[in-house]
């Protein structure tokens, strides 16, 4: 998308086009009609990230509509919450990768290579929403250390990576049950800590509400909780605070 408004623009200052001309072709640009859908085409200039195809609840020929227009515009695509299923009869009409742990499809392969974000997580249980979020920022070219299953219930599985872990520019902290993990992390070290409750738990978790509830009201300053099971908005949140750092980084020729 980045090259074709540059086109344009090219084209008007060498005075190959009339404003007028590219005053219509730019209003085609934001976002492209589809059955049932219009697709952002101009978040990735807005936001660094392509729009990002939510899986559940869609019909599999809405998905391959909607990703063919992306593809079409020179976007890359990131499906979410996609059953393997899906992902068979999709992969039938546009090729894609599948990383069936965090339930993603994607025209990319994991290529983390700027800064670092952990990505923490209470138990083993919690593992499908961590990877949603650790998958998607190295689809997005961020780094990812993974520290699974070092919950409250032994801690002392988390001690070894404090030094690790305020090095860094933000940690991702995953936990199901009571979801005090975030409180624990954040209360160790001088790092801003995003947490992210999970329906992991069993009946007085409500489904997540309670670890929900529990790091909203975290007594330890330097969290932000992002929605149950919500992997996809913990990623986002770190890759913009980290594209931020790495772009200040440039700036100053660091």
């Amino acid at each position: 998308m980045k090259e074709k408004l540059f086109k344009i623009l090219n084209s008007v200052s060498h005075g190959e086009l009339s404003p007028e001309e590219a005053l219509k072709k730019l209003k085609s640009l934001p976002f492209k009609q589809v059955e049932g859908a219009k697709v952002d085409t101009h978040r990735r200039i807005r936001k660094g990230i392509p729009e990002i195809i939510y899986g559940e609840g869609k019909r599999t020929d809405s998905i391959i509509e909607i990703a063919r227009a992306l593809l079409e515009e020179d976007e890359d695509v990131i499906i979410t919450r996609l059953s393997p299923d899906k992902f068979r009869e999709i992969n039938k009409s546009i090729s894609l990768n599948y990383f069936g742990k965090g339930r993603i499809a994607s025209n990319l392969f994991p290529h983390g290579e700027k800064g670092l974000v952990p990505v923490v997580t209470a138990g083993t249980s919690d593992e499908s929403v961590a990877e949603e979020a650790a998958i998607t920022l190295e689809i997005l070219g961020i780094k990812v250390e993974r520290i699974y299953d070092v919950g409250a219930a032994g801690i002392h599985r988390l001690l070894p990576y404090i030094e690790e872990l305020s090095e860094c520019s933000v940690v991702i902290t995953v936990a199901g049950m009571e979801g005090a993990l975030p409180t624990i992390v954040s209360s160790l070290i001088p790092t801003p800590v995003i947490g992210v409750p999970t329906s992991v738990g069993y009946g007085t978790n409500f489904s997540g509400v309670a670890p929900l509830i529990t790091m909203l009201n975290s007594c330890s300053n330097g969290i932000a909780v992002v929605n149950i099971d919500n992997g996809i908005s913990a990623a986002i949140f770190a890759f913009l605070i980290q594209e931020k750092i790495n772009e200040k980084r440039k700036i100053r020729g660091i």
